[in-house]
């Protein structure tokens, strides 16, 4: 073991984020005043201002970093709980997570069921979500579908955990604000002696290390840091605007008769372009969060309405915030005869196709922000 080593593994960590306390650099990660060592439990300077001013922070791990400590897994003998969001299941999936953690096996915990509307048909969103995970590569001993917010689920999660651990310790693996933290705030209460609970926030990368919550049979859950990915709306926009893009509530679905021709702004977030389709018109239905308004106007008209009203009429974002996001590239779809299928932007929601007719679609983003079109989830 270095020295350096083996001062990391004596120093203090903070109780909130697990990262290891400093009290030398004010802009380093972990950085705590002197006088404050003396409180219990210690969190570090970000945590406090996350906690007690839900202020953001510009100090987040390196991404080589989260793929260390997520690599570390694969060497354990490990239960792996993998929260994915259902609001943006494909932007939270972590992509080639089997390779990271080896032979362990995974227990899906798909959060945010809360935010669907009420009339769901709840077996064929299981199907839906066991096809999607099959797909992604995950091989998954049991799929449980809950919400942190609501505490739906959770006992039923509890009860996965007994039946698939064994002597395991449980690693939490999730990409960032799909509700990892708060569901294991949720389990420091009820099921652990532990007083502090975790830092939880709407603000990326919220935990910072790897923090051991201890179980009355000495094994422990093991919260690992959010996964970043730029291809989500979420982690790309001004903090100001990503409590218009999280939902709160359940989604209210807005349905549009489009001609050809026809497009949807999507606040000033997105534009979906109806180009081409057989028939008069067709349905589309938009699901994404009740902040976002949605302004229809003519496809001919759609590039000069952005140009002259981007972050005014057409917003959130402001203008401001508008500028400091990358330049919106086209994502052209051919929709075959007969599928049902969205048409999904990551961190934002999705356009489902109502029509089976076939059709041609569009979709303008922000470049690197993942847009695709899969089987519709509703």
């Amino acid at each position: 073991m270095t020295t350096s080593t083996r001062e990391t593994a004596s120093q203090p960590r903070c109780s909130g984020c697990g990262i290891p306390l400093q009290t030398t650099d004010t802009v380093k990660p972990g950085y705590v005043p002197e006088k404050a060592l003396q409180n219990e439990p210690v969190i570090c300077q970000r945590c406090f201002r996350i906690k007690n001013y839900n202020e953001s922070s510009s100090v987040t791990p390196d991404q080589d970093e989260f793929l260390r400590l997520l690599g570390q897994i694969g060497t354990k003998n490990a239960l792996v709980i993998h929260i994915v969001d259902l609001f943006d299941f494909q932007g939270s999936v972590i992509s080639g997570l089997q390779r990271f953690i080896g032979n362990n096996p995974v227990l899906l915990a798909v959060n945010k069921t809360d935010l669907l509307p009420k009339v769901t048909n709840w077996n064929k969103i299981r199907n839906w979500v066991q096809k999607q995970a099959k797909d992604a590569g995950l091989k998954t001993v049991d799929i449980v579908l809950c919400s942190a917010k609501r505490s739906d689920g959770f006992d039923r999660l509890l009860e996965a955990v007994g039946r698939h651990r064994g002597d395991r310790d449980v690693y939490v693996v999730g990409a960032t604000n799909v509700g990892k933290s708060t569901l294991i705030n949720r389990l420091i209460r009820d099921y652990s002696d532990l007083e502090q609970e975790l830092t939880t926030s709407r603000y990326p990368g919220t935990t910072l290390d790897m923090v051991n919550i201890p179980l009355d049979d000495g094994k422990f859950i093991v919260d690992t840091p959010g996964i970043m990915y730029p291809s989500r709306y979420t982690e790309i926009v001004d903090t100001r605007d990503l409590g218009v893009l999280l939902p709160e509530k359940a989604l209210k679905p807005a349905v549009y008769q489009l001609n050809e021709g026809q497009t949807l702004f999507l606040g000033g977030f997105a534009r979906f372009d109806f180009i081409q389709g057989t028939g008069h018109h067709h349905s589309f239905t938009c699901f994404v969060s009740s902040g976002v308004p949605i302004h229809r106007t003519k496809l001919e008209r759609a590039d000069e309405l952005f140009a002259n009203h981007a972050g005014e009429l057409l917003s959130p974002p402001s203008k401001e915030n508008l500028e400091k996001l990358p330049a919106w590239t086209r994502h052209e779809f051919r929709i075959a005869k007969g599928s049902q299928s969205d048409v999904f932007i990551s961190g934002l929601g999705w356009v489902k196709i109502n029509s089976d007719q076939g059709s041609v679609v569009a979709v303008h983003a922000p470049k690197g922000i993942r847009v695709m079109v899969r089987d519709s989830l509703i």
